[in-house]
């Protein structure tokens, strides 16, 4: 299986890279964000290493079930042959509705068919009130003419 764009990246195939992955990501479907994956993939997320896709599946399950009306947005940060470094931000809210904001960086590296083997993650949860929110579209993927996170100043 190969997914364009391919490694080595480019300023401009980075960034088409990053959005397709916030796009999979908003879709809220574990199975077609594990699809970006190799099979054997690693990942550190917070506290959790899932391994493989199987293991990616499942643990976005059970995230998609705490975190409610989940919406994202990721930032190129910086990029060099097969890896890519983003920032982003992503809110939501728990079963007692309460709001969050979790800001993080990843570390990406990809295999040379363009899937992730490799993904680390570093998050933090701020607790915001609803009117502090910044992202109000639909669910699904943003909106292009929505603001990125420099945008917005996040």
């Amino acid at each position: 299986m190969t997914r364009k764009p391919l490694p080595p990246f480019t300023k401009q195939s980075a960034i088409q890279k990053v959005r397709m992955a916030e796009d999979a990501w908003n879709s809220r479907d574990p199975v077609r964000v594990s699809e970006a994956y190799t099979v054997d993939s690693q990942w550190r997320n917070r506290s959790a290493f899932p391994s493989g896709r199987q293991e990616i599946v499942e643990f976005l399950e059970q995230k998609w079930l705490r975190e409610r009306d989940y919406r994202l947005i990721k930032e190129l940060w910086a990029h060099a042959d097969s890896r890519i470094a983003v920032r982003f931000a992503y809110e939501w809210h728990d079963a007692e509705r309460q709001w969050f904001r979790s800001y993080g960086n990843e570390n990406w590296e990809f295999d040379e068919h363009g899937l992730m083997q490799l993904r680390f993650a570093s998050i933090n949860d701020q607790q915001i009130g609803e009117g502090e929110r910044k992202y109000h579209w639909s669910l699904g993927p943003r909106p292009s003419d929505h603001p990125g996170l420099s945008e917005l100043g996040l």
